[in-house]
């Protein structure tokens, strides 16, 4: 009885002195944010969260949810977060007694100190052994803060590498179809300007054209020929990264939508400008990464007060091996005390270092924020012009192709020379080309937004709900 009460009183004593706790408690830094977006945004609908399916596309929801499971990037990142979590449970593991066991046998007459007895005697023991470093100054408590933090902080860094990975895969996508319609442009310019080239090869044989007639229009089947390689190395190249991120090794994707077929009647999402805080895992994991760094402050500041110590042995010891366990119980108990007392500023300069550290990272946590507004604006103000740049875009495909068809009729009549043929067919086939690409640019404008402000993923008060 009177040994459990010792344990009892260790155990208590402890506790008591387990109260204290260095270094500055973590305060949510405030930062101001704009009453609204500068940019043409209207509120017209919430934020979905698998905001990719608005494009309606199967083929793209199929790669977004494979990506999701099977990136490389994103199976890393969670290893990392186990990684994270067990370095947690081994720092809240020093905040408690740890438990031993000791054993031991020895024989001899050597009593130390330079003595010895004139006979030998043996010494058995098995003893369990209790140790415990009072977490008086609150240093293990800190370090225990600043592992919780950085587990935090790997969990919004997986979130925000997943919307990261969404975006890329979506932008590939759309992408890809940019490249193959204008792979499909190209060779139908081809063989229109193949059709064309033959009629003016024979109307040059039959002398009815000069030579300079036959060799633009050989220049611009070359050109049109020359593209076509062009456009088959940038699909195969795009459908080869998009497989790297889907996890799968280099493959080609032949069955894919149209992206003359994509709709460009997307919602802008309704999200004011306080909202990002909390939606962005990029901040939330800025923030994690603060006040981590904050909790490592009270930590280099409790290494400089002393550090107090408890032991404990509770067991049984002989002389002689037969009786050991019946020779009674042995048991002891201490304290013990270590504490720095000069080392050239050491101590000192670890706090100065851990502080400046923890500014570093509020100064990061705030350049993620005005970053984070900034993404917002750059993909609005994108959407806005493109828009405008696509409508026109489309009127001036219009008219070239239209000017390209009446200055065949008009050359086949005599009125006009094959050079204003030459000059509306090449800009017929460069509109079509950037009709294409704006769409394109237009489309991963949408999903710029969508990232910039943390669609696809759940905030901890929505996860709750």
């Amino acid at each position: 009885m009177k040994i459990i009460k010792i344990i009892s009183t260790i155990i208590i004593v402890g506790l008591f002195f387990n109260s204290c706790m260095m270094g500055p408690n973590f305060q949510k830094p405030e930062v101001s944010s704009p009453e609204a977006y500068l940019g043409d945004y209207q509120a017209t609908d919430s934020l979905n969260l698998r905001w990719w399916e608005l494009f309606n596309d199967p083929l793209l929801d199929t790669m977004v949810y494979h990506a999701l499971e099977y990136n490389m990037d994103v199976q890393m990142a969670a290893k990392r977060i186990e990684q994270a979590r067990a370095y947690h449970g081994m720092t809240k593991a020093d905040l408690w007694p740890s438990l031993n066991i000791e054993a031991g046998a020895g024989t001899g007459n050597y009593l130390g100190g330079g003595s010895k007895s004139g006979s030998s005697s043996n010494q058995f023991y098995v003893t369990p052994a209790l140790s415990w470093e009072i977490d008086f100054w609150g240093k293990y408590r800190r370090l225990s803060e600043s592992a919780q933090a950085d587990l935090m902080a790997s969990e919004f860094g997986m979130r925000s590498m997943q919307i990261s990975l969404i975006s890329d895969v979506i932008n590939y996508y759309f992408t890809l179809l940019d490249y193959k319609e204008r792979l499909a442009i190209s060779k139908n310019t081809l063989e229109l300007r193949a059709n064309s080239l033959d009629i003016i090869q024979l109307r040059f044989e039959k002398g009815i054209i000069p030579e300079l007639d036959l060799n633009q229009a050989q220049a611009q089947w070359a050109i049109a020929l020359a593209s076509i390689p062009v456009y088959e190395r940038l699909v195969a190249q795009t459908e080869y990264t998009l497989s790297v991120l889907l996890g799968e090794n280099p493959k080609r994707y032949l069955e894919t939508n149209n992206i003359k077929e994509q709709s460009l009647e997307i919602n802008i999402p309704a999200d004011l400008p306080s909202h990002l805080l909390e939606r962005r895992p990029d901040i939330a994991q800025a923030e994690a990464e603060f006040r981590s760094q904050n909790a490592q402050i009270g930590a280099a500041v409790a290494a400089r007060f002393p550090s107090f110590s408890l032991t404990g042995l509770f067991g049984v010891a002989s002389n002689d091996l037969a009786s050991l366990t019946t020779g009674g119980m042995a048991w002891s108990a201490g304290a013990s005390l270590l504490g720095p007392l000069f080392q050239f500023g050491k101590n000192k300069r670890r706090v100065e270092m851990e502080r400046k550290k923890a500014e570093e990272m509020l100064i990061n946590y705030e350049y993620t924020v005005i970053q984070a507004f900034r993404d917002v604006e750059d993909a609005l103000i994108s959407i806005s012009t493109l828009k405008k740049q696509f409508d026109a875009q489309t009127i001036y495909f219009e008219a070239t192709n239209n000017a390209s068809q009446l200055s065949v009729l008009r050359y086949d009549k005599g009125v006009t020379s094959y050079l204003e043929v030459l000059d509306s067919q090449r800009s017929a086939f460069e509109a079509e080309l950037q009709l294409s690409e704006t769409k394109q640019n237009l489309l991963n404008a949408y999903v710029a937004l969508y990232k910039s402000l943390g669609g696809g993923w759940l905030n901890p008060m929505e996860e709750q709900q």
